[in-house]
């Protein structure tokens, strides 16, 4: 028997207000002139940086991206939308200050520091999803949330390779392929959220929901190992076939195979051998081991290092690690938050200032923003076809499955580093088209799940 996993807090923003609670005025305008402040110092020591510690201009840039994270994740909380909206939008606020002449900040969207730190987030945040699904929830789902997944997987990714054929018509097969990747994923910990506002969390529909959505993930992290492995193979002048496409489909598929099956059999004895150690983080630091060594595996086999990281966190059970709860200390998820509390909002600010509103207000970037808004609603809302049984509102369960959140912009940000020929594979507008998809279907989905089961109760 698989044990049950109890949830844990996934990076989709603090929790959501009572409405009671307001907090004080003073505490925007500190935030807010701590951020001006730090943007100021920004300026005025720009002509001494030559002579300062390396390190300085970094911890000023990280200063500025997590004042920035903080401030945009409250706004966005005041109007009942996930964090991570509000600290995208602040960081497409930050990289664009040079629209109107502010162009202080421009050095953070290349220092190499910080983006090495916005990786590190990427994987922890992939790390705390894994953690917070197990192989015996994927083996409880049933069969409409494994319908629903696939279905919600093949139908964006064939629309979402549409629409770059249309609209995109110059750009060439990878670029088409990549678009489709973007619009796979489901971000879970959105929907979770927004179920247990609504007081939904236990019904049927937010069974399949966050099911389907824990498959989706899998089978989206498959779909980017073989795109990715297919543009990585053109890069270096080599041909591609069917035939390498089935090879690393099954490599991506033998990895988390390879990595599950490991881990149930080596991962308790290897818990309890390190609960014998006397020093202290040994939990943190055999759990960190673990999400940084099989990010470098997939990395090493040609996979995208965030499969890895979620077959990390997939791998782990609460039992695993049960002697050092026993003992007092906190679980692993919990250890993980306060670390991926500070990296991953670099990662969402930083994708956020690489975000050039000046493209979006081009009519063609516009244009495949909101076409690819439209067939990542409706790709999901086919995958809403796959639930079997009666009395489960389909509806729904396709609205729960919109969001694409933090896991559409990691995929966004793995095709801004590939290039073929020296051409990126996505580049500022298509990202910038990305992001608006992204925004789009994060900001409807509270208020149309809402909607949605408000009308099943009327009914």
């Amino acid at each position: 028997m698989w044990p049950r996993r109890r949830m844990i807090r996934l990076h989709t923003g603090s929790e959501l207000r009572p409405r009671n609670a307001r907090p004080e005025r003073w505490t925007l305008v500190l935030l807010v002139g701590m951020c001006a402040t730090a943007s100021g110092v920004t300026l005025l020591g720009s002509e001494a940086s030559a002579h300062t510690d390396p390190a300085a201009a970094v911890v000023l840039w990280l200063a500025i991206i997590l004042l920035a994270a903080l401030l945009g994740g409250d706004l966005a909380a005041r109007v009942r939308q996930p964090a991570v909206l509000g600290e995208l939008l602040v960081g497409v606020l930050l990289g664009n200050l040079r629209l109107v002449g502010v162009p202080w900040l421009e050095p953070i969207k290349s220092d190499p520091y910080v983006d090495l730190l916005a990786r590190l987030g990427v994987l922890l945040l992939l790390f705390e999803v894994g953690l917070g699904s197990t192989v015996s929830q994927m083996l409880k789902v049933g069969l409409s949330a494994v319908l629903v997944a696939a279905l919600g997987v093949v139908a964006p990714f064939a629309l979402g390779w549409a629409v770059g054929a249309w609209l995109l018509p110059a750009s060439s097969a990878y670029v088409h392929a990549f678009l489709g990747a973007t619009l796979t994923a489901t971000s879970v910990g959105i929907t979770a959220r927004v179920l247990k506002d609504i007081g939904r969390s236990q019904s049927r529909e937010a069974r399949i929901i966050l099911g389907a959505a824990v498959v989706d993930d899998v089978l989206g992290l498959v779909i980017l190992a073989v795109v990715t492995g297919v543009i990585a193979a053109a890069a270096t002048g080599g041909s591609f076939s069917f035939s390498d496409g089935a090879v690393i489909l099954l490599k991506a598929a033998g990895f988390l195979l390879a990595a599950l099956f490991l881990g149930v059999r080596i991962a308790p004895h290897l818990f309890g051998l390190a609960s014998r150690l006397r020093t202290r983080g040994v939990l943190l630091g055999l759990g960190l081991s673990l999400c940084f060594i099989l990010s470098w595996l997939a990395s090493l086999i040609g996979l995208a290092a965030i499969v890895g990281a979620f077959a990390a966190g997939l791998l782990l059970e609460d039992t695993h690690y049960r002697e050092f709860v026993g003992r007092g200390e906190r679980p692993l998820d919990d250890l993980i938050h306060p670390i991926s509390s500070f990296l991953v909002p670099v990662f969402f600010v930083l994708m956020g200032m690489h975000t050039d509103l000046g493209s979006l207000v081009r009519p063609e970037v516009i244009g495949l923003g909101a076409a690819l808004s439209a067939v990542a609603i409706v790709g999901k809302q086919a995958g809403s076809l796959g639930v079997v049984g009666s009395g489960i509102d389909r509806l729904s369960v396709g609205i729960g499955m919109i969001p694409r959140g933090e896991v559409g912009l990691i995929f966004a940000n793995i095709g801004l580093a590939l290039s073929v020929n020296g051409v990126p594979i996505i580049d500022r507008s298509t990202f910038s088209a990305v992001i608006m998809m992204v925004i789009v279907t994060t900001i409807i989905t509270p208020p149309a799940l809402k909607w949605s089961f408000s009308r099943v109760a009327r009914r």
